[in-house]
């Protein structure tokens, strides 16, 4: 009978848990803030924080058939983990029926399905007062007998570091406090980037806890007006904590699974995650970015990685997150001996991990690396023959024009040589002996006939003669929205309304980043995981064909790190589309008029994104090679990176001044009010003049952090410029 019973109370369990997994919208159930040894933590029960901020309990990340006991945000969606007990003994799907959390003696401890510990605070403790857990409003889980501190979380982070927690090393214990990556996205398993605080107060990271690639330099304690940075360093410990003075204020700092450190703030405007600090500041600085024989371009805007010809992802899962550190693998094995041949990657930067031979010739050297197996590459340079066994690292492809580059020679089995592919692979051996000028010379015509029939069907798409895949307008003459004239001189993209739609899962809710008197913007990821903003034209925009065509042809011909980049356009049908380098921090106005954010910019970032407004007006001013005249400057068309360098956009009212003009005169008056000077407003006479009481404008609000609401008859609706100091 008893069997019966176990054999039931089991079922009843797994049946409990699939309501829960599949079919019930209801919440878990919560001891509120406190588990003591009378209560357990199931798949249905957690611990919330007595404000309602943090909850603990079971929870699986993404798509896998893995569980874990963590702490997340309560109320942001989607959930973010801040810290995870079991990361490297997930439970299976079976075992979460009757996985159980609960206080044994004085331990917090985690029951598989067998009743097994998998997990443990693993502490001595002698106390006889009550053990209880309590998790705490700053996300601390913290285990106490009675008024005694005997366990918490915040001295075993795993990928955040929280305000309130410490960052250090114990100099007594020799222990420390170390932020470790997730594997992915979807895996909090330890991954191969960690931030750790080295006895002598240094905080590095490093990669598979061996190659240092980023430091802090010495510590020393500071503050600002938004958050408080506290540094001590005596004889018992070196540690480094922070703090925000507004208790409105969402943060948290990660390590994350690309390897950067990342200070990430929540904006309920945009109800989303928005980096506020990154470091490196280039994806590529960070070493293994890519994983073995991955490559990262320095070249492209957005830092790309892609696996080196003759090599594929090992997992296309992980790259499809974003998570390269899962390497790249041979397509063919190596030989291992005269069969295998070299291919050429100019303009890199090679891995340090090399062997160094003084070796008098390229060929001496290419003869070393072949005839020995575990060779992998080599690079020649002044009689040093730099030789590299087992897998390639920290691959990096620089521009051209960059002196520091080098040329390496990864080796590849023969049969990736074999049919068409030859052409594409060199050795040294085939450039010495072999010049073969009959296949040069077909090769020459034929690609001049690609160029030249290239040329001609680009100029049939712009006359309306594009096949159904081309994203032009056949309708209502739209076809020639930007001819052969306005094409000169601009390298402007044509995409696909088929991609777009791809790559904003049909222009979903979800990828909406924004609305303006334009239209909706969207966040675009294209393949490789390219992200760009999708600025689509409304039907009830007050922006026409004239606008749209302005801001293509002219911001195309702008560069400079201070003004938007604009990578393409698409019209079809009536889609006009414009695609911008996507900005991870919005608007400045979304952040200077918020009160919960706009504290976060303090006086030295405010007057960074001023001189950076004023560098980008004195390029359209004085130092492009056309001169222009915005028109629409205010704070709604500055957008931040996220490094919060700005960024000015939507020249879609921007006109050219002629030759040495200064003004121009305009019978039909744009813009926004508010942000107008008089004469344009008034007598529509603009001029470089009226960009910069606009830009005056966006000064006094960066400033004051209030918005100017804009010229009224009335006397009592006073704007920020009219203001009059009360006494």
């Amino acid at each position: 009978m008893e069997i019966k019973n176990k054999k039931f109370l089991f079922f009843l369990q797994f049946v409990l848990f699939l309501c829960f997994c599949f079919g019930t919208t209801n919440e878990a159930l919560s001891f509120g803030d406190t588990l003591n040894a009378d209560k357990t933590i199931t798949i249905s029960v957690t611990v919330v924080s007595s404000d309602g901020k943090f909850e603990m309990g079971f929870f699986k990340p993404g798509n896998l058939s893995k569980y874990y006991i963590g702490i997340w945000y309560k109320d942001i969606t989607p959930q973010t983990v801040v810290w995870v007990a079991n990361r490297e003994t997930p439970l299976s799907l079976s075992e979460m029926a009757s996985a159980q959390f609960k206080i044994i003696k004085s331990n917090l401890v985690l029951l598989n399905g067998s009743g097994r510990s998998i997990w443990s605070t693993n502490i001595n403790s002698s106390t006889i007062k009550p053990v209880v857990a309590i998790l705490r409003d700053d996300g601390n889980l913290i285990l106490n007998g009675g008024s005694h501190l005997l366990w918490q979380s915040f001295d075993h982070p795993s990928h955040t570091f929280l305000p309130g927690a410490k960052l250090g090393y114990n100099k007594r214990t020799k222990t420390k406090q170390a932020l470790t990556s997730w594997t992915n996205s979807e895996d909090p398993s330890p991954g191969l980037f960690s931030l750790e605080m080295e006895p002598n107060g240094r905080s590095v990271v490093r990669w598979n806890k061996t190659v240092e690639y980023w430091s802090t330099g010495p510590w020393s304690r500071k503050s600002n007006p938004t958050h408080n940075f506290t540094y001590i360093n005596n004889t018992d410990e070196v540690y480094f904590s922070y703090y925000f003075f507004s208790p409105s204020v969402v943060s948290r700092f990660i390590i994350d699974v690309t390897g950067e450190l990342k200070q990430l703030m929540w904006l309920n405007g945009t109800k989303q995650w928005n980096p506020f600090f990154v470091q490196p500041t280039h994806p590529c600085d960070v070493y293994g970015y890519c994983g073995a024989y991955g490559v990262c371009s320095k070249i492209s805007t957005t830092p790309l990685c892609d696996c080196l010809p003759g090599f594929t992802p090992r997992s296309n899962k992980d790259w499809d997150l974003n998570s390269f550190s899962s390497c790249c693998g041979r397509k063919i094995s190596l030989n291992c001996g005269n069969e295998d041949k070299f291919q050429i990657h100019s303009h890199m930067k090679l891995s340090v991990d090399n062997h160094i031979r003084t070796i008098a010739s390229a060929a001496e050297c290419e003869s070393t690396c072949l005839n020995n197996c575990s060779c992998t590459a080599y690079a020649f340079d002044s009689n040093k023959c730099l030789t590299w066994d087992e897998d390639l690292f920290n691959l990096q492809q620089l521009s051209e024009n960059d002196a520091s580059g080098m040329a390496i020679y990864v080796k590849l089995a023969a049969s990736e040589f074999s049919g068409t592919s030859t052409v594409a692979y060199q050795t040294h051996k085939s450039r010495r002996l072999k010049v073969v000028f009959p296949t040069t010379i077909v090769a020459t015509l034929f690609l001049c006939s690609f160029i030249y029939l290239l040329y001609r069907t680009r100029r049939a798409r712009s006359k309306g003669n594009s096949q159904p895949n081309n994203c032009l307008n056949t309708e209502k003459g739209e076809n020639d929205l930007i001819n052969e004239e306005d094409e000169k001189g601009i390298d402007i993209q044509f995409f696909s309304l088929e991609s777009i739609l791809a790559a904003t899962d049909n222009f979903s809710e979800e990828n909406k980043l924004g609305r303006g008197g334009f239209g909706p913007v969207y966040k675009g990821k294209f393949q490789g995981g390219r992200e760009i903003a999708i600025k689509r034209l409304s039907a009830q925009s007050g922006q026409g064909i004239n606008e749209f065509k302005n801001e293509v042809v002219l911001i195309a011909r702008l560069q400079h790190r201070n003004l938007v980049r604009l990578f393409g356009y698409c019209v079809q049908g009536n889609e006009k589309i414009l695609l911008y380098e996507y900005m991870p921090n919005k608007s400045l106005d979304a952040l200077i008029f918020d009160e919960r954010y706009h504290a976060l910019l303090d006086w030295n970032k405010r007057f960074d994104i001023i001189l950076g407004i004023a560098r980008g007006l004195v390029y359209l001013h004085h130092d492009s090679r056309l001169r222009i005249i915005h028109r629409d400057l205010k704070t709604s068309n500055i957008l931040l990176d996220k490094e919060m360098n700005p960024k000015i956009s939507d020249f879609g009212l921007a006109r050219i001044v002629q030759g040495n003009d200064m003004e121009a005169n305009t019978n039909k008056v744009v813009g926004t009010y508010g942000y107008m000077s008089p004469e344009y407003a008034l007598h529509g006479l603009f001029s470089v003049k009226s960009d910069i009481f606009s830009f005056g404008v966006v000064m006094l609000e960066i400033i004051c952090g209030k918005r100017n609401t804009g010229f009224y008859q009335q006397e009592e609706a006073l704007n920020l410029l009219g203001m009059e100091i009360m006494e």
